[in-house]
C-alpha cells in the first residue's frame, strides 16, 4: 500500500530518463500515485509510460505539450487538464517541473527570443497549469510543487532569463499559498541540484569545470533525482505535511543555504 494508492500526480517534464521529472515520477509511482507525465518528445514520453507501468503497476497518461509563445500553448494545457480528468476523475498532486532556458549567455547579450524560452516554458506555464488545475485541486484539498532554482536565488551569472522565471515562480507560488490556504491546497517551491543526463554531458565536455561545481556542494555530490529530489516532492505532497506552505526548500546538499 503506498501513500498515494488511487490518487493522481501531474508531473511536467517528466518523460526524460535520468532526469529530475522523471526521478519524482519514480518516487510517486512506487507509492500507488497514477501520473500523467507531460513533455515535448512523444516517444520518450511512451518509454517513461511502457517502464513505469511495467515496473510499479499504475497507469500512465502520457500528453505531449509544450509551452511557448505560440497561442496554442495555453489551449494545449486546458487540453492535457481535461484530458486528466476524463481519464482519472481527479487531481491531487501538480508538479510543475518542466523547464527550458538559454544558459551561459550573459545579460547584456540576452535576447527577447532567450527570454521567451525561459519565461514561457517555466514561469507562464506553472501559471497556465495551477490555472487550471485550481478547481480540480480545490475537491481533492490537492497540493503543488512548483520548481524554481539556485540560480535565482543567488544570481547565478549567465543566467538572466533562467533566474527571472525561477524567481517568477516563486513569487506566483507565494501569493497562491496565501489565496488557497482557505482551499487547504499547499504550495510549496524547490529547488533542485541532481544528476541528470544534462549534466553528465557537462561533465564529458568540461570535465574541470565539472569538478569545480562538485567541489562546491559541502556533501561532495550531486543529488539522486529519485531519493533526493522525487521522495522529498512525496512528502511535500504527503498529509504529513499539509501545513506548511508558501516555503522554499533547497535540495543542493549544503550549498543553498541562505538567511
Amino acid at each position: 500500500m503506498g501513500i498515494f494508492d488511487g490518487k493522481v500526480a501531474i508531473i511536467t517534464g517528466g518523460g526524460k530518463a535520468k532526469s529530475i521529472g522523471y526521478g519524482i515520477a519514480v518516487a510517486y509511482a512506487k507509492e500507488g500515485a497514477n501520473l500523467v507525465l507531460t513533455g515535448r518528445n512523444e516517444q520518450k514520453l511512451l518509454d517513461a509510460k511502457e517502464e513505469l507501468e511495467r515496473l510499479y503497476g499504475i497507469q500512465v497518461l502520457p500528453m505531449q505539450a509544450d509551452v511557448n509563445p505560440e497561442d496554442e500553448s495555453e489551449e494545449r494545457v486546458k487540453q492535457v487538464v481535461e484530458k486528466t480528468i476524463e481519464v482519472f476523475g481527479r487531481i491531487d498532486v501538480l508538479i510543475n517541473n518542466a523547464q527550458a532556458s538559454a544558459s551561459g549567455i550573459p545579460l547584456a547579450m540576452q535576447t527577447k527570443e532567450h527570454f521567451d524560452l525561459g519565461i514561457y516554458s517555466g514561469l507562464y506555464a506553472t501559471f497556465y497549469y495551477m490555472r487550471e488545475c485550481y478547481p480540480h485541486l480545490k475537491k481533492t484539498q490537492g497540493s503543488v510543487i512548483n520548481f524554481a532554482s539556485g540560480a535565482g536565488l543567488f544570481g547565478n551569472a549567465g543566467q538572466a532569463s533562467y533566474a527571472a522565471a525561477k524567481e517568477g515562480i516563486r513569487g506566483l507560488s507565494r501569493v497562491a499559498a496565501t489565496e488557497w490556504g482557505k482551499d487547504n491546497i499547499n504550495v510549496n517551491v524547490v529547488c533542485p541540484l541532481a544528476m541528470t543526463s544534462q549534466l553528465e554531458n557537462f561533465r564529458e565536455s568540461y570535465p574541470q569545470a565539472y569538478e569545480k561545481n562538485l567541489r562546491a556542494v559541502p556533501m561532495g555530490r550531486f543529488g539522486d533525482p529519485e531519493k533526493d529530489i522525487g521522495r522529498v516532492c512525496v512528502l511535500l505532497g504527503s498529509p504529513d505535511f499539509k501545513y506548511m506552505s508558501g516555503e522554499t526548500l533547497t535540495l543542493e546538499g549544503g550549498m543553498g543555504q541562505r538567511p
